[in-house]
């Protein structure tokens, strides 16, 4: 079990670790982030924001994750902020992030965020401009029936900026990387706004691939028990459509495969639990590739 006070003791003896730093509490889902988070908000004085890419969104509670009932008194940013059927993405993350900490520091506060979203997290600590272009839905779709090697090929084909870092890991990164080269080769005055960087610490979490399997299997049995399942439905019947649905994660888009029929009960919660569990693992996969990157990471 983690002790929090450890914690603090470990910040206090380390003489870099400043106010107005960031104390960054990120891990795989079910690894105790926000209970963590809170407890150290206690001690600290702090205020948390959180970054997670889904808990933005109204109405989806319990599909997100958002236990809201863990951060008891602790005030918490940038939850609920977005109806359903908008699409937030990481310019709005880092405008929204700056707005909460200068609002939290103003109030001689400290600042932790908490999350999974290893991408939101790494665009705070290492800015990257590129993430300011636009979406091109018309051309991902027509470039997603494309297989990674042809993707690679027309990538390679075009011009890419000296500065531009491309992660040829997966299609879709591969995608979004041909998006930005498109748009920068039919807007090549396009004014570029540096985002801001912060000084930072983080903390790691990261429990045994069993018990971190065990915790992800019984929190789904208790978000089913919950109402997962009625909570899709209302979202539905509030006019979401089954594809705007499926967006916004792997809880919603097996919920509407089981609501439409191409699922039975049994079939959807073993598919699901399947796909979280490898989800967990490719959070563990980015956070690695985080350290790569240079950004150090306490492991506890």
């Amino acid at each position: 079990m983690i002790n929090p006070q450890n914690i603090i003791s470990h910040l206090q003896e380390d003489a870099h670790f400043l106010p107005e730093d960031l104390l960054i509490i990120l891990g795989p889902t079910a690894s105790g982030k926000t209970k963590l988070a809170v407890e150290l908000a206690k001690i600290l004085d702090a205020e948390i924001i959180s970054a997670d890419s889904r808990q933005v969104y109204r109405h989806m509670d319990i599909g997100t994750g958002k236990d809201l009932t863990e951060y008891q008194n602790i005030p918490y940013h940038l939850i609920d902020i977005v109806d359903p059927g908008d699409k937030y993405n990481i310019d709005c993350f880092l405008t929204d992030f700056e707005s909460a900490y200068l609002d939290i520091r103003s109030r001689n506060k400290k600042v932790i965020v908490c999350g999974g979203t290893g991408f939101y997290i790494q665009s705070l600590l290492q800015p990257r401009p590129f993430t300011q272009i636009p979406v091109n839905l018309n051309l991902r779709k027509e470039l997603e029936s494309l297989p990674k090697e042809d993707l690679k090929k027309i990538l390679c084909g075009m011009s890419i900026p000296a500065n531009f870092d491309i992660d040829f890991s997966s299609r879709k990164r591969i995608i979004r990387a041909i998006e930005i080269c498109k748009f920068l080769e039919e807007n090549p005055n396009f004014d570029f706004t540096i985002p801001k960087s912060y000084p930072y610490k983080i903390i790691g979490l990261n429990p045994p691939t069993e018990i971190r399997r065990t915790r992800i299997s019984k929190r789904l049995l208790q978000r089913l028990d919950e109402g997962m399942i009625q909570e899709a439905e209302d979202l539905i019947a509030k006019g979401i459509s089954h594809d705007q649905l499926e967006y916004y994660g792997l809880e919603y888009k097996y919920i509407s495969f089981f609501l439409k029929g191409e699922l039975s009960y049994s079939d959807f919660v073993k598919k699901l639990e399947t796909e979280i569990h490898r989800y967990a693992k490719r959070q563990m996969t980015y956070f690695r590739k985080m350290e790569k990157d240079g950004i150090e990471i306490q492991w506890v």
